[in-house]
């Protein structure tokens, strides 16, 4: 292999010594040094292939799609212009939905007079809990109040029966978020209307869909209610919810139902893009969202938590996935450099709904350990885990939260790419062998 100066390297590709050695520190390029010690050596075929291909980019492009849905914010997102945390202090979650479907005034209005605007979610750990528990003690009354129309169902019934029976042969322990595919597949399959794409029909489909999620979930225990949220409940949890706990389970929905063009929605929106019927939009949701680096991020910060029996256990836990180089899940996001609002407002409800709870005690250390070591701050991922562990669900319930609030989502955005009538179609920058 030849090997070339930096002065040299530089020339070729036409950029300065210090832009080089950028590229270097990007691993862009390798580099040796020479028998000196101190000159540094580059790859002659390395430098040509770079000088070929052009410099290349700081960031990656970005994929910019107009939409209506949803805006976020320094630390949240609004749904059609609406602050989610107002949302999840006061909305039911199918009121929610229908908002995002269909952008009707009507369906929010109701709520309007009892919606208080929060104050700005802190970028302290704690304020935006405390915004939160100023919305708990009424918000479950409120969304009793408000919960208008029929409860959703999955019809006809023997569309639900057969999604139950396809699970029948499947693991006792298969994780939630796994049957969540199977039941999706076996509705789609049993809907003869599946291909009908106005918004109307797509709407309708949301409902059916969502409540046959639920329904043909295994029950745990009893069912106590109609709401999407107490049905699901029953579903994950074998212990009957306290209304603080299903308070927090709601807003958990709400909080999830859509975050702009995350992994999942852009999947879904290039499925929808290619006329592929909800419930295939819906199915390639659900196949991104189960990544760790995702929605199943939930799933890795309940086994953390479960990691710790006490939480003197916390700084060893943190310390020893450190040294191994591993993330943290459920701390950390991509868009809220600063903390992630809705993970302070689910966590403030569960901690209002449960405070002497061991499992609080244990995240609380989980907390004050990242803060010691200056990592990054705690999001949705974890909260939901730490309302999965102080319910006594089962594992993996936190991604079945995420992915039938999410639902709502990919199907608002799926409505977009319908009237849109183009194939999203994007570009790769080719990077191979020179084409000969």
């Amino acid at each position: 292999m030849e090997w070339i100066d930096a002065a040299t390297a530089a020339e070729r590709l036409g950029v300065k010594p210090a832009t080089l050695y950028a590229y270097v520190s990007r691993g862009v390029l390798r580099r040796r040094h020479g028998e000196d010690g101190r000159r540094s050596l580059f790859s002659a075929e390395e430098i040509e292939r770079l000088a070929r291909r052009g410099r290349p980019r700081s960031q990656p492009p970005e994929l910019v799609i107009e939409s209506g849905v949803t805006a976020l914010g320094v630390d949240r997102p609004y749904y059609r212009g609406i602050d989610v945390l107002t949302l999840a202090g006061t909305a039911p979650f199918e009121t929610v939905a229908e908002w995002l479907w269909t952008g009707d005034p009507a369906v929010w209005r109701p709520h309007a007079d009892r919606s208080r605007k929060p104050g700005p979610a802190a970028h302290a750990d704690r304020s935006g809990e405390a915004d939160a528990a100023a919305h708990a003690d009424r918000s479950g009354a409120a969304r009793r109040a408000g919960r208008a129309g029929e409860p959703w169902r999955c019809e006809p019934d023997e569309a639900l029966q057969a999604a139950i029976t396809a699970q029948h042969a499947l693991p006792d322990d298969l994780l939630p978020l796994d049957r969540l595919q199977v039941i999706t597949t076996v509705l789609g399959a049993s809907d003869t209307l599946r291909h009908h794409l106005d918004p109307a029909s797509v709407a309708a489909t949301g409902r059916r869909l969502i409540a046959g999620l639920v329904d043909a979930l295994p029950p745990l225990t009893d069912p106590r209610g109609d709401s999407i949220a107490e049905r699901l409940w029953c579903r994950l949890c074998p212990h009957p919810a306290t209304p603080p706990l299903l308070t927090a389970m709601e807003a958990a929905l709400v909080l999830l139902a859509d975050h702009e063009l995350a992994a999942s929605t852009l999947a879904a929106r290039v499925a929808a893009s290619a006329k592929a019927d909800p419930y295939a939009v819906v199915l390639t949701g659900l196949g991104v969202l189960g990544g760790p680096l995702h929605g199943g991020a939930s799933y890795g910060a309940e086994r953390l938590l479960a990691e710790i029996a006490e939480p003197r256990h916390a700084p060893r836990v943190i310390a020893e996935r450190v040294r191994r180089g591993e993330r943290i899940p459920g701390f950390g996001h991509s868009v809220y450099k600063n903390g992630d609002g809705r993970g302070a407002a689910l966590l403030g409800l569960v901690k209002q709904a449960a405070p002497e709870h061991g499992r609080i005690a244990a995240g609380e250390a989980v907390l004050a350990e990242m803060r010691r070591r200056r990592l990054p701050d705690r999001n949705i991922d974890f909260a939901l885990a730490t309302l999965s562990a102080v319910s006594g669900m089962v594992p993996g319930a936190g991604e079945a939260i995420f992915a039938v609030a999410r639902v709502v989502g990919w199907l608002a955005h799926a409505m977009e790419e319908y009237e849109r009538g183009s194939l999203l179609r994007l570009r790769a920058s080719y990077t191979g062998p020179p084409i000969k």
